[in-house]
């Protein structure tokens, strides 16, 4: 079987140090690390790692982790403005928006996050979907870590 590719935004890496997030955090990476998922972050990730603190700026090296880097472009933007324009987020949520759109284009199959007030919230998945539908792309499926890791014994 295919292995999943999930795209990861900055709030996961964030949150493997979070005491409200770490356990799901790790346990996640644990299934990534075991090569359960293929995971791929943006150049905007990247950018965004440049002023978090040390420790999550190398989580991914120091765990060792394999990630596929995919990146912003102009075609993403023109997304991400959508989105906007579409009142599913507001301006100043326009980094977001972008991390939607690079996943939506490079169609990866899930996108995960932490952040449940502009991306892992079930209206604005629907806002997200109903925009990429209208643009022609497929529907990308938003979830939190949570939702992703396995909880079999």
């Amino acid at each position: 079987m295919k292995k999943l590719r999930i795209y990861i935004d900055t709030s996961v890496l964030g949150g493997y140090f979070d005491d409200e997030f770490s356990t799901d955090t790790k346990q996640l990476f644990d299934e990534i690390l075991r090569g359960e998922y293929r995971l791929v972050i943006s150049d905007l990730t990247e950018k965004e790692l440049v002023n978090a603190p040390d420790r999550v700026k190398t989580l991914l090296k120091d765990l060792k982790v394999n990630f596929e880097v995919i990146s912003v472009t102009q075609e993403s933007i023109d997304l991400a403005t959508d989105y906007i324009k579409e009142k599913v987020v507001g301006q100043t949520s326009l980094d977001d928006c972008i991390h939607i759109a690079t996943a939506t284009i490079n169609k990866v199959d899930l996108l995960i996050s932490w952040n449940f007030k502009h991306i892992v919230n079930v209206i604005r998945i629907r806002g997200y979907n109903s925009t990429n539908l209208r643009n022609g792309y497929s529907t990308l499926e938003i979830r939190s870590p949570k939702d992703l890791i396995n909880y079999e014994d």
